[in-house]
């Protein structure tokens, strides 16, 4: 198989999302094929921002020559503009739900597997059952646990993100050869 470089720009509040933003891109524009020739079939990135500042050269000779000395699936990052942060002591707000009148509990049997939850009975019975029926199928072990949950809606509070005049995202340049 072959390889073909690239060069993608993006921004984002860091380094690291701009890189994830522009794999999930390509995978949803290309596909998850490990020979698509995108920055997708790239083993990570390599931040050389301080490197080329270092280096006193123009962006576009410094790639060139980063490019000649790389191999297949390697990836390089430059920032070319910092991201600005939010000067905010705060930088959240919080929404109330007020819910009116009493709230009502429920217990329930919690059957789960790891982290993953496979049901919620009223009765043990039901729980152990579904639990059983569960663990004969896969082979896996699961467990029952009581938990109280509020009927209805239980969502007390919205915290958003408070963005700031200031704040601005940060531009970012990759670049390397993509696996094809």
């Amino acid at each position: 198989m072959g390889a073909c470089t690239f060069r993608n720009s993006a921004t984002a509040r860091n380094m690291q999302d701009a890189y994830k933003n522009l794999v999930d891109a390509a995978i949803s524009e290309y596909g998850n094929d490990g020979y698509n020739g995108t920055i997708s079939t790239t083993d990570g990135y390599r931040d050389v921002t301080s490197a080329f500042k270092l280096s006193g050269k123009e962006l576009s000779k410094y790639i060139e020559e980063m490019i000649d000395k790389s191999s297949k699936r390697q990836c390089f990052g430059i920032c070319v503009e910092q991201p600005k942060s939010n000067p905010n002591k705060i930088k959240s707000q919080v929404e109330h739900n007020v819910v009116k009148g009493t709230r009502k509990w429920d217990l329930w049997f919690i059957v789960t597997e790891w982290d993953n939850e496979i049901g919620k009975f009223k009765t043990k019975t039901e729980a152990l059952k579904c639990a059983r029926k569960h663990t004969e199928a896969t082979t896996r072990r699961t467990r029952i646990h009581m938990e109280k949950r509020v009927q209805g809606n239980s969502q007390v509070a919205t915290i958003n993100y408070k963005t700031s005049s200031s704040e601005k995202p940060g531009k970012y340049l990759f670049f390397g050869w993509a696996a094809e």
